[in-house]
């Protein structure tokens, strides 16, 4: 066993490096979105059937985290790092060259298969990379901002790409910047892998998680067209809750469980879990609207609606870097507290807009929102590296990571269904205290256009005002936990 000890210009190569990977990564699932509509129009299909491109992506991706997690900390986080990196540009290439949706969805199985290597084990990779406590929470905070940073860029990047070229130039732009993600990858990333080896992979644990979790994942997904009751959503309530009860009973058997299940009993690691899961689920849930907002009300386009993000990407890169200096200064409790506080009060100023809001109000609480997000995103990582052992890590990190796939899966699911219901319940409450005065049919027209926008505009400060109100209760959550002793240095085999 030898202590890692890298000079600063290495770690922050390597840092660099499983940032380009992970933004890659996660910018393509928001990118490929407004691409939906080209799709549509060149393979001839609905709305409804384009719907499973990004379906398919979220079930696969959601699947295979765990598994990737735990092959890395077995075979090595360099092997599985660039494994999922090899893998993801050859899935890129193969989705800008689909013929038809049937070869489309294919390829971005494939794509997101290998994608999903790329949290758990980029995570790792930097826990033993930077062997300081303080030095770790940094780059573990400033990674995360970019994991949150994709998302913003996306609709920048992807309307350009789109306009000018394509919608096949957003799956192809990943052949030039992948190939420079792996060069950096094969260049500066070194071998590492856990003390405790795998003997017998446990395949019937990743099998009946990965039923459960697709399961799950897609009535959260198709929820709101086919009907939370419907037969189809309660079958997949039905095979959700079976294969969760199998997969538990074989993770507390199995020698070597692919998860895990004595990490829930670390109040540490569950209380973070729960904050990741609140914070995630409330701002994914409902920032998701705002270009939906923006675009149906304000009239911009969809590349216009997309500069909307620009703030929120400054917030979180303001955040990040001052949130990395309050290690070892303030408790990480109260930090991740006070970010999530901010983030959440960021959300109630989304409550200011109506039709006839500027871009700066759209702007203003992207950017607190995402200052919030930002200064506490290195604690709220870090703490789940620090409260596991060093050999677990890239498990609880593919833990952590699906925490968050599945909450903002989650929030876009309730917070959708909360729109809708409400649209409909203000326009019955509307109607019942309106007095139509008018003579003549388009007076009635416009009647009934006031009554419509009254009640969605509503509908959407609803959504904002539970979603803030969620977050909030996330900050005063996660006061109750205990204090974390940082683990001051990691040692790993180092190949």
């Amino acid at each position: 066993m030898t202590r890692t000890s890298k000079p600063p210009v290495r770690k922050s190569l390597i840092l660099i490096t499983v940032i380009l990977g992970t933004f890659l990564g996660r910018i393509d699932q928001t990118i490929v979105n407004l691409a939906l509509p080209k799709i549509i129009d060149d393979f001839h299909i609905t709305v409804s059937a384009a719907g499973w491109i990004a379906t398919a992506y979220i079930l696969a991706n959601a699947i295979f985290v765990p598994v990737w997690g735990k092959l890395g900390d077995t075979l090595g986080r360099k092997k599985v790092y660039i494994m999922g990196f090899v893998v993801f540009i050859i899935g890129s290439i193969l989705a800008g060259l689909s013929w038809n949706l049937s070869s489309m969805i294919l390829f971005r199985v494939i794509q997101a298969i290998a994608g999903s290597a790329d949290y758990p084990t980029a995570m790792a990779i930097l826990a033993v990379t930077y062997t300081d406590e303080k030095e770790r929470a940094q780059a573990l905070g400033i990674w995360s901002a970019s994991f949150a940073a994709a998302a913003v860029f996306g609709p920048l990047i992807g309307g350009p790409l789109i306009d000018n070229f394509n919608w096949r130039a957003v799956f192809l732009i990943n052949l030039p910047v992948g190939l420079v993600g792996l060069f950096m990858a094969l260049t500066y990333i070194e071998e590492s892998v856990s003390d405790k080896k795998t003997r017998v992979f446990d395949w019937f644990g990743a099998i009946t998680l990965g039923i459960s979790l697709s399961s799950f994942v897609l009535v959260l997904d198709k929820g709101i067209e086919w009907g939370w009751f419907s037969v189809s959503s309660l079958i997949c309530y039905a095979v959700t809750i079976a294969f969760l009860g199998i997969f538990i009973r074989i993770e507390s058997t199995h020698p070597e469980p692919i998860v895990d299940l004595k990490f829930f009993k670390n109040d540490i690691f569950v209380q973070a879990l729960m904050n990741n899961f609140i914070i995630f689920m409330g701002l994914m849930g409902s920032v998701f609207l705002v270009p939906v907002f923006a675009q149906t009300f304000l009239g911009y386009t969809a590349t216009q609606a997309g500069y909307i993000f620009i703030p929120m990407a400054v917030g979180l890169m303001l955040g990040a870097p001052i949130g990395g200096r309050l290690i070892g200064k303030v408790q990480t409790k109260y930090v991740i507290s006070l970010s999530t506080l901010v983030a959440g009060l960021g959300l109630m100023l989304f409550l200011r807009l109506d039709p006839r809001s500027t871009i700066i109000d759209a702007m203003a609480p992207l950017a607190v929102m995402a200052f919030g997000m930002g200064f506490g995103m290195a604690q709220r990582t870090n703490i789940v590296a620090a409260a596991v052992p060093i050999h677990e890590v890239g498990i609880a990190s593919s833990v952590l990571a699906l925490a968050r796939n599945i909450a903002g899966a989650f929030g876009i699911a309730v917070f959708g269904t909360l729109l809708n219901s409400s649209i409909e319940r203000n326009v019955l409450n509307i109607t019942k205290l309106s007095e139509f005065t008018g003579h003549t049919a388009l007076q009635y027209q416009q009647f009934v256009s006031l009554i419509t926008l009254k009640a969605q505009i509503d509908a959407y400060r609803t959504v904002f005002l539970s979603a803030g109100a969620l977050v909030c209760v996330g900050a005063f959550i996660i006061l109750t936990m205990r204090n974390v002793e940082m683990k001051k240095g990691i040692q790993v085999h180092v190949e």
